[in-house]
């Protein structure tokens, strides 16, 4: 009987965090980005879809500032006609979207949303599987997508759709090195791969990137926390940026772009296949900012020492601590998707070669150099002043040299005369 309550639990976890607070958060994110999007450019946006019900006799429609949009989109999406090419691979093609759906979906499940919460004296984490390996499970699955758009752009026999394809496998190869590279240093500060333990290690010594209280406490970080910020930094905006290059997202969204390639990989997709595309970039997005989320800012965290005082809140034996910890931790994913957002209205698109070069001749030389610079920094109490210092200058001495092979490799354009 246990066992079946375990397995019971597990599915209201994989239902309700899934189900009721991801997948909901991609039409939620599809509307942010049509208002935003019309706020950056000076218009108004959807503000008028709604439910009809001067229809059935009322005075009014319901419009409710436009967010039945989505609902909307869904609708079309579904009842337009799905249109199979005659000269497509179609087992391929009918695969492609769901392998690039599903990986983004199946990474949740070691996201922690919120504290442990305590119902009949039992405490359930608010984590779907509280793995030891979570960012190594992450990065495991969602490398997995890019199968689906290279099997979306080979199956559709379109050279179009062949060359985004084929862009999308050199851009997300490429800037997985970075991604893998630039959260070492995290690893090392924490010394531990499990999210969760991440995240309360965050709730009781301060944020990564806001270390401002330390046992519940506020106060300035002590010297060794101070210089982490450093390469805790680097890391996270190496990380950031490369978020959004493994999400196909602007200004990274070269394997779809529109201006050069139609649409890219999904050229040929129509109806809810093309609506599984969709769906697995905003999931994807949604997923990317929780991990940055959980690594940089705290996760669940509400942060300057109010976490223990959270976590005890209770009604009788349950504690809903937790639930506390879960809006801070939407609010948090929720600000992070507008920055995503923000950032696709307002840089423009890179070239192909300028979004290699960033990825391999500046943000790998830069994510390696960031590792010993953290380790510098973390073993530097058990490290005489020598080898400290000794340390500091090679690791100047290998920054200059990577920065000057990078410039020298760079071809010179020529000069053509009329």
């Amino acid at each position: 009987m246990p066992d079946i309550l375990q397995i019971l639990i597990l599915i209201v976890k994989i239902v309700a965090l899934t189900f009721c607070v991801v997948l909901p958060l991609v039409p939620i994110s599809v509307y942010f980005e049509r208002r935003f999007c019309a706020v950056i450019q000076d218009r108004v946006g959807p503000n008028r879809t709604g439910i009809p019900l001067t229809l059935l006799g009322f005075k009014k429609d319901f419009h409710f500032f436009g967010l039945i949009q989505p609902v909307a989109d869904g609708v079309k999406l579904f009842l337009k006609e799905d249109f199979t090419p005659s000269y497509v691979r179609k087992a391929f093609y009918w695969m492609a979207p769901a392998l690039t759906v599903a990986p983004a979906l199946i990474t949740v499940c070691v996201i922690p949303f919120g504290s442990p919460i305590s119902i009949f004296g039992s405490e359930q984490k608010l984590v779907i599987a509280d793995l030891d390996i979570g960012p190594l499970f992450v990065f495991a699955i969602s490398s997995l997508t890019v199968y689906g758009i290279t099997l979306a752009g080979w199956s559709s026999n379109s050279k179009f759709s062949l060359i985004g394809g084929v862009r999308s496998t050199a851009q997300m190869i490429s800037y997985e090195i970075c991604l893998g590279l630039s959260i070492i240093p995290v690893l090392l500060y924490y010394g531990d791969l499990n999210l969760s333990k991440i995240v309360q290690n965050q709730a009781d010594n301060g944020w990564l990137l806001l270390p401002l209280w330390k046992g519940g406490h506020l106060g300035l970080p002590d010297l060794q926390t101070a210089l982490f910020l450093i390469p805790a930094f680097i890391a996270f905006l190496i990380f950031t940026i490369s978020i959004f290059a493994e999400t196909n997202r602007m200004p990274f969204d070269l394997p779809e772009c529109e201006t050069e390639l139609v649409g890219g990989y999904h050229t040929e997709y129509s109806s809810m296949k093309f609506a599984l595309f969709f769906m697995g970039e905003y999931a994807a997005m949604v997923i990317g900012s929780a991990l940055i989320v959980t690594l940089f800012l705290g996760g669940w965290s509400v942060g300057f020492g109010m976490d223990k005082w959270i976590n005890d809140l209770h009604i009788g034996s349950f504690q809903f601590g937790g639930l506390i910890h879960l809006m801070a931790f939407l609010v948090k994913l929720i600000v992070f998707i507008l920055f995503f957002i923000l950032v696709r209205w307002t840089v423009p698109r890179f070239r192909y070669d300028q979004l290699m070069k960033l990825g391999w001749v500046i943000f790998f030389e830069a994510a390696l150099v960031n590792v010993f610079l953290a380790a510098l920094i973390i073993a530097a109490p058990q490290l005489t002043a020598a080898i400290i210092g000794g340390g500091a200058v090679l690791l100047i001495a290998v920054t200059a040299a990577v920065i000057w092979v990078a410039m020298v490799s760079e071809a010179k354009p020529k000069i053509r005369r009329a």
